[in-house]
């Protein structure tokens, strides 16, 4: 490339993205991938039991693997961004021109709730560290006791109904358990049950405009704020809280370990719960192999996420070293995390502790940090702000992503028009717009106690079947544009296998979707999958007239509306159906335990 070509593309009146990155930039950006650990940490315990660490290590590695076909695809592509759904959905056009728009949609809805998430976890840390609800052995729970002992006595209807729901109960157990709940009750701040109101989404969750909510949506303008400035400003920031967050997480998870705190028995007898969330010992049977493959279906949402680093490939200085370079030690990063921490958490918290309330939903996560190091109050409240920016690590680096793959998605005539536009710093404004306000509605399905792992477990479903679609479009475009220059290129034996594991993928969905409390999850993603079936169509065959921008497909050596040759014949079809039909008897042969 010329630098003359170089001059122009660095200018941000062109109205492009800038090449101001190198592949270290890149790898900052893609760090808030490892932080994502500590979102499900605790729902994969719950459902997969002492299986937990296991089920991150399988999931890891089989991150890692795909990342070599991701790694090859994106540096046939030095003129786009977006990502590997971008990069791998160009295979797809000359078989179907709905399916590359389908991939990019679905990696986008996948990605872009890490936003609502993290937020609503990050307002909880911030709601308890203002507004803390109180322990029911608290002293001041305990005051409260004593000073309305009288409020409840044995021949109370309310005793009868508990002693009636708990069996064995003795009426003075009862009396003291009701007791602690009304003084906890009576204590707690009545911001944490504030709403401004609530609705119910038919067929979908309930949305609660709570105080989650608001603190959740301020903080992602602050997000927002950030990444006006360019993806350079963007890299600067998440460096030095990569550096922060990560370093004591790595020490952290190494510490338990070192320190001889790991208990065999936490790590052993590795079998599935009897249910979800249940702490005895289950077996082998259909139902434990459901709890299992449901573990790891949502697991991948974090562990595959690292392809992340080649969405910048159209604003790195030098794409043709720079992008293997940037998702390979992305890879390395990410497996060094997924494997240390949840083997630390578990072996010293063990199946029992890592059910805590705290733990499941994520607020309470600080704390067992804490206690693996053995800290005092004061480490522990440090760690809390630790967790608040781990929480804006991993925000960041979503809302830099899917933007991005937004823009390019509207720049080669996939997504509405309006998306490709960038402002004065490079930053594509408009797609990070659209980013929030998607967000602040799932933020409000999020802040809901229920709503959290149902946005998880449908936005999963798009970022299974992105992988799918871009794990064959490796060997798509080796048959299709095998010509096209490769800058590093995986063995065809690794490309090979990783079009296996895309159908090992399928299987997680079809089996793993309806673990998370959600038996209609898969439905819902298939049908929000299909949503931009005719949004594509508006733009492609109304705005467009039936034809792609000029230079959507010059990275492919195509010009004009050819799409060039169909060398893989019926295969993809193949591919598809197969997919399809894997997923759907998984669903139907695979069923939670009774």
């Amino acid at each position: 490339m010329t630098d003359v070509v170089e001059a122009g593309i660095a200018s941000g009146t062109e109205g492009k993205l800038v090449r101001a990155l190198d592949w270290k930039g890149a790898f900052w950006v893609a760090a808030g991938v490892p932080p994502l650990v500590l979102f499900s940490i605790g729902g994969i315990a719950g459902t997969t039991g002492k299986l937990a660490f296991v089920v991150w290590i399988i999931s890891m590695v089989m991150g890692f693997l795909q990342s070599f076909t991701y790694a090859e695809i994106a540096g046939m592509f030095a003129n786009k961004s977006g990502g590997a759904s971008v990069y791998g959905a160009t295979a797809w056009l000359r078989y179907s021109k709905f399916i590359a728009p389908l991939s990019v949609w679905c990696n986008w809805f996948a990605w872009s709730p890490v936003l609502s998430l993290g937020c609503a976890i990050a307002a909880g840390y911030i709601l308890n560290a203002f507004y803390p609800i109180p322990a029911a052995d608290s002293q001041m729970v305990l005051d409260w006791i004593s000073a309305h002992a009288a409020s409840v006595t044995a021949d109370s209807p309310r005793v009868a109904e508990y002693i009636a729901a708990h069996a064995g109960t003795t009426p003075d157990d009862a009396v003291k358990a009701l007791l602690g709940t009304d003084g906890v009750a009576a204590l707690t701040p009545a911001i944490r049950s504030w709403s401004l109101f609530s609705f119910s989404i038919p067929f979908l969750a309930t949305a609660n405009i709570n105080a989650t909510f608001f603190i959740g949506g301020i903080l992602m303008l602050i997000i927002f704020a950030i990444q006006h400035r360019g993806i350079s400003e963007t890299a600067s920031v998440q460096k030095w809280l990569a550096i922060i967050v990560l370093v004591p997480l790595l020490i952290i998870g190494l510490y338990p370990i070192v320190s001889g705190q790991i208990l065999a028995t936490n790590v052993t007898g590795l079998v599935p719960p009897t249910a979800a969330y249940a702490a005895t010992d289950g077996t082998w049977s259909n139902g434990g192999w459901t709890l299992f493959l449901g573990g790891l279906y949502i697991a991948a949402w974090s562990t595959y996420g690292f392809e992340t680093a080649v969405c910048y490939t159209r604003e790195l200085k030098n794409p043709k070293t720079d992008t293997f370079k940037a998702i390979f030690y992305s890879g390395l990063a990410c497996c060094l995390f997924f494997f240390l921490v949840p083997f630390a958490f578990q072996g010293v918290l063990g199946h029992a502790g890592m059910l805590a309330p705290g733990i499941v939903d994520g607020t309470g996560v600080a704390e067992a940090l804490g206690g693996l190091i053995g800290a005092g109050r004061v480490v522990t409240q440090l760690l809390v702000v630790l967790m608040i920016m781990a929480l804006f690590l991993a925000i960041m680096t979503a809302m830099a992503g899917s933007s991005r793959t937004l823009y390019q998605g509207s720049k080669d005539g996939w997504l509405p028009k309006y998306l490709d536009h960038v402002n004065e710093h490079g930053a594509p404004t408009r797609a990070m717009w659209t980013d929030f306000a998607f967000n602040l509605f799932l933020l409000a399905i999020a802040s809901d106690v229920g709503g959290y792992f149902f946005v998880l477990a449908v936005s999963n479903v798009g970022y299974i079947i992105f992988n799918f679609l871009n794990l064959n479009s490796g060997w798509i475009h080796r048959m299709d544009s095998g010509h096209i220059e490769r800058p590093w290129k995986a063995p065809t034996w690794l490309i090979g296998l990783n079009t296996v594991l895309a159908f090992v993928n399928a299987l997680f969905l079809g089996a793993g979707a309806k673990v998370w409390g959600y038996s209609n999850a898969l439905w819902v993603g298939f049908i929000f999958a299909a949503l931009i079936l005719p949004v594509f169509a508006y733009r492609h065959y109304v705005r467009d007239g039936g034809k792609f921008p000029a230079g959507a497909m010059e990275d492919l050596g195509l010009v004009g509306q050819d799409l060039g040759v169909k060398k893989a014949g019926i295969l993809p079809y193949l591919a598809l159906a197969g997919g399809l039909a894997i997923v759907l008897i998984a669903n139907v042969v695979f069923q939670l335990p009774a």
